[in-house]
């Protein structure tokens, strides 16, 4: 499983990646987290406002800090 966490760098993108990292060790999965900050890179997944998450290529939160139990569920799918 891989999760990218887009955005360029703002506190509130740091703060989802963060979550998503600590969800990921809570839950013992093989998931690989991985950090996006080229705004091409981000566009290139349809996504104009950050923070975004994107789990398996599939964009799942866009403009929010998701919630920890939302973020386990996409973990779990």
């Amino acid at each position: 499983m891989n999760i990218k966490v887009l955005g360029p760098g703002c506190p509130k993108c740091q703060q989802v990646e963060q979550l998503v990292k600590e969800v990921v060790a809570e839950s013992g999965a093989e998931v690989q987290v991985e950090k996006v900050t080229d705004i091409m890179k981000i566009a290139g997944y349809g996504v104009f406002g950050t923070p975004a998450v994107v789990v398996d290529g599939e964009v799942k939160s866009v403009g929010k800090i998701p919630k920890k139990e939302e973020i386990k569920t996409w973990i779990r799918e």
